[in-house]
């Protein structure tokens, strides 16, 4: 009797339920088979009512039970994917098929096979745990919506565990205890509020699942499960031997172990990973040979050449060496983004690309190359490209096209920090070797290597500012000399000034004399200012002037002496907010070196426009000289004191105009080909 209100109250509430759930409109099959399943769940705690239908006998009791679990895995079967548009297409899917197979060949086996009902006992021990995989997949699997489908799944985990238990109970002793059947309408109903939370909080039951052979094949609940009927078996096997019968005090005892060993193992991800990470550190040997593989690295570095392209490939190649990979690029943070500093065999699919479509690949690479910097800057993973399009959710956060991920060609990301943020990173690639599995121990050695390659690239890029910083400081000690020098000229023509009264008698040498002193002495006092007031060069004044104006100046009054002549020509002009002669200088600089390039026959343009798109002006400065290779530009094109012009030039000419426009916010763009001139395009923000 007291089992007929337990099932009772369970049939009102799925029939409350039932009719509820029809009158709401979610998409998704998945609801639709939730209806489904509610209905099973009702006409079968129905049947389980005496008073309305009389003892039901074993036979059916079991059939009734796997009905009721095959309707919910079939629902479940329909969660685990998002693009279902039929019922059909949820059973034409053959992963739905291997999981209705268990319940369909258990409903079907005592009708056809004269079976034992300690076989039917198994069959369901088998769907509750099937249940129980099936939840776990999608509670670990659905990302942000966790907390819509808690409910849920702590509904159905709570009844399938007491399903499980009571099943697991029945194989030990042969039959099912009276008191499990009484217990279960009472459970049912109690749990019945987390069904109904879920459904008001689920926006759409279809969730985008991909289930690995991780999940499948080393299910740490298959395992605990598995455990604990083992040690159920010897023990009523060994019961059984002696001649004894289970006990009710054993059976509490395995029933709660039961309940807090799955729970645990259910519940907890984190105690599941320490425990793997636990017997793989201390079971196993490690992947690597961190001795022998740090001494080769050390090695790797020590051959690096003298040019920081070579520091950079040499880094890259650290790193492929490291894991064996083959191919891989290696960039760099700027203030707009990124640049590639180095290469090494691009990918075959990187690198096999045809023409067409080439330029929509390029997008779709750089904008997943963003996206993985942005992601790893905020926390510095390292991304396995391979893993996220299975597993994306390991990846909270992080949204990236699998369609172009397909295209992309690179698996590993590995970041290069500095100062607290992202100076760098690399994408690397296999090639034809065999892939890597990113697991614990790959992460942390490769988190070692990119600090050890990314500390000897910072090292080499700081020595060179320390260099760099060392040849300005002798810049000034000469300068220190060159001023000793002036003073003494500038008295030795205050002096020849002072006795030129002597002379008077002789006009023509008098007269060319105190010409050519006074215009001396002054262009000296002018020089002797700026080498001895550091303000009169550092210090300008910011105003708004037009780039055509200071131009037409500087080839005017600066550049007319030297052919061929250059020629301003004025686009489209704003003003720019700069200090005109530092402005001056720059333009001057590589104007002159422009004319110097080219020959008398040649032409040397001045180009003024404006880049609308950016928002800049822009300043180009074209010439059909003599041009530059690839490598002098990155090498020594911008490097302070390194000139082509013997004791005539400093080399601090393209340095100094690529230093000042970049500290206005702007940037120096070159072009160039040998025997074919060369465009040194200036980049001037507006506003």
């Amino acid at each position: 009797m007291i089992s007929d209100i337990g099932y009772t109250l369970n049939s009102l509430a799925h029939l409350v339920l039932l009719l509820l759930l029809l009158t709401v409109r979610k998409p998704g099959v998945a609801k639709h088979l939730l209806v489904l399943a509610t209905a099973a769940t009702f006409v079968w705690s129905s049947s389980l009512i005496t008073f309305l239908f009389g003892p039901i006998a074993l036979t059916g009791l079991l059939s009734a039970d796997i009905l009721k679990q095959l309707a919910w895995l079939l629902f479940l079967a329909a969660c685990i994917q998002t693009n279902f548009k039929s019922f059909s297409d949820v059973i034409k899917r053959p992963a739905t098929l291997i999981i209705l197979a268990p319940a369909v060949a258990a409903l079907l086996a005592p009708y056809l096979l004269a079976v034992n009902p300690a076989w039917s006992f198994l069959a369901l021990i088998v769907l509750s745990l099937e249940v129980l995989v099936l939840l776990e997949v999608v509670y670990r699997q659905a990302g942000r919506e966790q907390w819509a489908f808690k409910p849920l799944i702590i509904y159905l985990g709570a009844t399938n565990l007491f399903e499980f238990v009571t099943y697991a109970n029945a194989t030990m002793v042969n039959q099912v205890e009276i008191g499990y059947i009484a217990a279960r309408g009472y459970i049912y109903f109690l749990l019945m509020p987390l069904l109904v939370i879920s459904i008001r909080r689920i926006q759409n039951w279809g969730i985008d699942i991909f289930i690995s052979r991780d999940v499948v094949l080393h299910s740490s609940l298959l395992l605990v499960a598995g455990g604990y009927l083992f040690v159920m078996a010897i023990v009523g096997y060994a019961i059984n031997y002696l001649g004894g019968n289970w006990g009710a005090t054993v059976q509490i005892i395995l029933v709660v172990m039961s309940f807090a060993l799955l729970a645990t193992v259910f519940l907890s991800t984190a105690f599941r990973t320490k425990i793997k990470i636990f017997i793989t550190k201390h079971f196993f040997a490690n992947q690597f040979d961190y001795r022998v593989e740090w001494v080769k690295l050390t090695q790797w570095l020590t051959r690096t050449g003298g040019s920081t392209s070579d520091v950079y490939h040499t880094g890259l190649t650290g790193m492929l060496n490291a894991i064996q990979y083959e191919s891989g690029e290696l960039y760099k943070m700027t203030n707009d983004g990124f640049e590639q500093v180095a290469k090494e065999q691009p990918s075959v699919d990187a690198g096999n690309e045809s023409n067409k479509g080439d330029e929509g690949k390029k997008e779709n690479t750089l904008a997943i190359l963003h996206a993985l910097a942005q992601y790893s800057g905020n926390n510095g993973w390292i991304i396995d490209t391979d893993a996220y399009q299975v597993k994306p959710f390991d990846y909270d956060g992080l949204k990236l096209d699998r369609n172009a991920l397909k295209h992309y060609g690179y698996q590993l990301f590995v970041p290069f920090t500095k100062d607290g943020g992202l100076w760098g990173f690399a994408v690397l690639a296999s090639g034809d070797k065999e892939k890597i599995n990113l697991n614990w121990e790959l992460k942390d050695y490769l988190t070692a290597v990119s600090e050890q390659v990314g500390t000897y690239i910072q090292h080499y890029e700081a020595a060179q500012v320390v260099a760099e910083n060392a040849q300005f400081a002798a810049f000034n000690r000469m300068s220190a000399f060159v001023l000793h020098d002036l003073k003494n000229v500038l008295a030795q023509v205050d002096l020849i000034l002072a006795n030129a009264q002597q002379h008077k008698h002789n006009p023509e040498f008098i007269e060319d004399t105190f010409e050519t002193l006074e215009h001396t002495k002054a262009r000296m006092e002018k020089m002797l200012k700026q080498l001895t007031d550091k303000k009169a060069v550092e210090e300008g004044v910011n105003d708004e002037f037009l780039l055509s104006e200071i131009a037409d100046d500087v080839v005017t009054k600066r550049c007319g002496g030297l052919a061929p002549i250059p020629t301003v020509h004025v686009l489209s002009e704003s003003s720019v907010v700069v200090d005109k002669d530092k402005v001056a200088n720059v333009l001057y600089h590589l104007i002159s070196n422009a004319q110097q390039a080219t020959d008398d026959s040649g032409t040397v343009d001045v180009v003024v426009t404006t880049d609308n798109h950016n928002n800049a002006q822009l300043v180009m400065i074209e010439d059909t000289g003599i041009g530059m290779d690839k490598a002098f530009i990155e090498e020594r094109l911008f490097k302070p004191f390194d000139t082509t012009k013997g004791n005539a030039g400093m080399g601090i000419g393209a340095y100094d105009a690529k230093t000042y426009i970049e500290s206005i916010g702007g940037k120096l763009v070159v072009q160039s080909e040998p025997g074919k001139g060369s465009c040194f395009t200036l980049h001037f923000p507006l506003g």
